[in-house]
C-alpha cells in the first residue's frame, strides 16, 4: 500500500520572527472558509506568506482559481481575522502562483475526496 506524500504545514516568515503571533494568526485564519469548497484557507494552503514589518502585518495569498467569484469577500474576511488576531494593520498581496491540491495541509485533500 503506497501513500501519496502530503505537503507540510506552510512555514511563514512570522513563524521564525514572532512564533506565538504566527500560531495565533494561523488559528484565526482557520475560521475563514472558502464558501464554495467549505475548507478553510489554511488547510487549502492559500496563505503563502505572513510577516510582521514596520508594525504592520503583511500577508501573501492566492486563490483556488484566478476568477474566484468570492475573492473580494474572502480577502476581506482574511484581512479582518488577521487584524483581529494580531492587533496590527493588515495588508494582503495577491500572489501569482497557481493553486493546486499539493499545497493543501497534510490529510486535507483526502477529506475533500481528492485522494
Amino acid at each position: 500500500m503506497s501513500e501519496m506524500a502530503s505537503a507540510p504545514k506552510t512555514l511563514w516568515e512570522v513563524d521564525s520572527t514572532h512564533p506565538q503571533e504566527g500560531e495565533k494568526i494561523r488559528d484565526a485564519l482557520r475560521q475563514v472558509k472558502d464558501p464554495e469548497i467549505g475548507i478553510d484557507i489554511i488547510e487549502l494552503g492559500l496563505v503563502r506568506e505572513v510577516r510582521i514589518e514596520d508594525s504592520a502585518l503583511h500577508l501573501k495569498m492566492i486563490l483556488t482559481t484566478p476568477y474566484c467569484p468570492y475573492a473580494p469577500a474572502l480577502l476581506d474576511m482574511t484581512r479582518n481575522k488577521a487584524k483581529e488576531a494580531s492587533g496590527l494593520e493588515t495588508t494582503i498581496e495577491m500572489g501569482m502562483e497557481m493553486w493546486n491540491s499539493n499545497m493543501m495541509e497534510d490529510g486535507a485533500s483526502a477529506s475533500w475526496g481528492l485522494f
